[in-house]
């Protein structure tokens, strides 16, 4: 069937630096970004206008124009994450939107597949998103791949101050020694952003500038972990804490703890599977968690192909599965994986298939946020308990740490 917005002569096309003062005008009626919510950031007018040109010229911006007017668009930025070890070239969809008269022609389900067939060309074989929509995003074949957990901890229930044998220093947030330590921190935790100056600029474009930097040193003199906060109105806001070691993690807790005097509360957020209430002496704190971004592999054969799967040895078999994708047909094959002796490979096959999954599943199952045998057992993984339990063998443990957002 022809698509709908064919017969209305719009053009497909990629968006430019010329295009950015419509590029900023879709977003912010799309997003509802007011003045006042720009000058609350410390913005003026023209400066949002200004940041996003770089953005225009780094990333990937496809839009629908009706003559010469921008009408829909999305953009694709050009990141880098560590999956299990192994980093591979993300592809970041954000900025995406439609004005609302223009709504139910199809624009946005075509400049999707266009964004997919640009990331597949670019070799972003994986792509994340902040969704404004979870099932929106889930029938366009992305998935929840982390989470984000905020806490509020009482004055009363900070923990107790625990002897370590380096020190804290505040200093300023752009500190080379805080890139540094992201950079060894990102290398080891699966799911995390590798991050290059496009995601740093994305990373601070919403914070106030109140925010502040302290970094943990060991006895040697190593910088091992830091922390960013701000502090207002007797509460210690968290950021984000990042440390390479236990030490490390004490100490950034002793130097919040020592503002005792100065806050009533401490509120902050965590993006690890492992809640903050059973590393305090009083866990009975208030932690929320909720879904943070989503992921959706793009192009599954050279995906698998790099995958850092498990290897052991005494592992022999096979399993045949039939992939779904409502966008990317692409992806719509049956696969091949076979385990020999340590060796996995992964090829297309005209084979029937032994499962049928969608890229959704496929996607959280991959990147270690729901476990083959729980994906089993809720009925999103028609699979043998044969070839589960190959899954699980191959499939490493770790649940995705992400905590930028673009």
């Amino acid at each position: 069937m022809e698509p709908k917005a064919l017969k209305h002569n719009f053009e497909l096309k990629l968006v430019n630096k010329d295009d950015v003062t419509q590029f900023n005008e879709l977003l912010r009626y799309v997003f509802q970004v007011t003045s006042d919510d720009l000058q609350t950031f410390g913005w003026e007018e023209d400066e949002i206008k200004q940041a996003k040109l770089p953005v225009l010229e780094q990333a990937d911006v496809i839009g629908w124009f009706d003559q010469q007017k921008l009408i829909s668009q999305i953009a694709i930025y050009p990141f880098t994450v560590n999956i299990f070890g192994t980093e591979y070239a993300m592809g970041g969809v954000t900025g995406v939107g439609t004005y609302p008269e223009y709504a139910g022609l199809g624009l946005m389900n075509q400049l999707m597949v266009s964004a997919l067939e640009k990331m597949r060309e670019n070799q972003q074989y994986i792509s994340y998103l902040y969704p404004y929509s979870i099932p929106f995003y889930r029938r366009k074949g992305w998935e929840i791949i982390s989470d984000k957990m905020t806490f509020t901890v009482k004055d009363t229930q900070l923990p107790k101050t625990k002897q370590v044998l380096g020190m804290v220093e505040r200093t300023e947030c752009d500190d080379p020694l805080i890139f540094d330590i992201y950079n060894r921190f990102a290398s080891q935790q699966h799911g995390s952003m590798i991050r290059n100056q496009l995601a740093w600029d994305e990373y601070w474009r919403w914070e106030s500038d109140e925010m502040m930097a302290a970094v943990y040193r060991d006895t040697e003199g190593t910088p091992t972990g830091f922390l960013f906060y701000r502090l207002a109105d007797e509460v210690f806001y968290l950021k984000e804490m990042v440390f390479l070691n236990e030490e490390a993690r004490i100490g950034l807790w002793n130097f919040i703890s020592a503002h005792f005097s100065m806050v009533t509360e401490v509120k902050g957020s965590t993006y690890t599977d492992e809640p903050l209430a059973f590393l305090l002496d009083d866990s009975e704190i208030k932690e929320t968690i909720s879904p943070y971004y989503m992921g959706r592999i793009v192009d599954v054969l050279p995906f698998l192909e790099k995958f850092p799967f498990k290897t052991l040895s005494k592992i022999n078999g096979e399993w045949l599965f039939k992939v779904e994708d409502p966008l990317a047909d692409w992806n719509r094959h049956t696969y091949r994986l076979t385990f020999c002796d340590g060796k996995i490979t992964i090829a297309l096959t005209d084979k029937e298939a032994d499962s049928v999954i969608n890229i959704p599943t496929l996607t959280t199952m991959f990147l270690g946020y729901k476990r083959p045998t729980y994906l089993q057992k809720i009925g999103r993984l028609q699979a043998s308990p044969e070839h589960v339990q190959l899954l699980e063998s191959i499939i490493p443990t770790d649940v995705p740490y992400y905590s930028d957002y673009f």
